[in-house]
């Protein structure tokens, strides 16, 4: 999102930076309705999201002006896209693939939790990415890393939606009759991506490696690296 609004040429403003975080509740949505089931059925499930979602919470308390001045950093979003695809060129390599489902424990959630935290140190490495990572180093088969990678996003995204607008709020600012359309709008195309995405994401890591993800991922951040060091504007004019 930080990309196609520099390639938009959008100006930064509280309203976008609130946008480009308020917009992910439509993909926590699409994923409470792909796995409502376990919401409703796996009570379990609640306790590993509160004991995944610590780290997340702490790390976003107390960087939160870091975070903030990073969606301003194209560059940063370069490095990050490199640097995290040329992990997942070389994942399968660290990880022996597990072919049987294992229970996650609370220290498995809390270890995961940990990776998903790299997300927001460096915006561009990919939350779902680290958390999946994460899920693989607690040898945890590709497609169960995958769906809890997509659950913890539900109670991570909650919150930095709930703390980002409240924030807004606080800061003087609030929403104008043109920009309440624009987010809702921006939710109902989030919901729609996010739930095709993630029915299509679980399908292909079951049977594919995640070094795919890897090259396009290293090929965009040289691009955006390209681009900025060499002083193109990114502005659609």
């Amino acid at each position: 999102m930080i990309i196609v609004s520099a390639l938009l040429g959008m100006e930064v403003t509280p309203f976008t930076k609130t946008f480009t975080i308020a917009i992910q509740l439509g993909a926590i949505l699409a994923v409470v309705a792909l796995y409502y089931d376990r919401f409703l059925k796996d009570f379990s499930v609640y306790k590993l999201l509160v004991i995944g979602v610590l780290p997340a919470l702490v790390f976003g308390w107390l960087l939160n002006d870091w975070i903030d001045r990073t969606l301003e950093r194209v560059d940063l979003v370069g490095y990050g896209l490199l640097l995290g695809g040329i992990v997942l060129v070389f994942v399968d390599r660290w990880f022996v693939e597990i072919t049987e489902s294992k229970k996650i424990g609370p220290i498995n959630a809390f270890i995961i939790g940990l990776f998903q935290c790299l997300a927001i140190l460096l915006p561009g490495v990919s939350r779902s990415a680290a958390t999946i990572i994460g899920g693989l180093s607690q040898k945890l088969t590709r497609a169960q890393a995958a769906e809890f990678s997509f659950l913890l996003a539900v109670p991570t995204m909650c919150a930095a939606t709930g703390y980002k607008i409240l924030t807004h709020f606080q800061e003087g600012n609030g929403f104008s009759e043109n920009e309440v359309p624009v987010l809702i709008l921006g939710n109902i195309v989030a919901f729609i991506v996010a739930w095709l995405a993630i029915k299509g994401f679980i399908s292909f890591v079951q049977k594919n490696s995640l070094r795919v993800f890897g090259i396009y991922r290293i090929i965009a951040g040289l691009i955006i690296l390209g681009l900025y060091y060499a002083g193109v504007e990114l502005a659609l004019l």
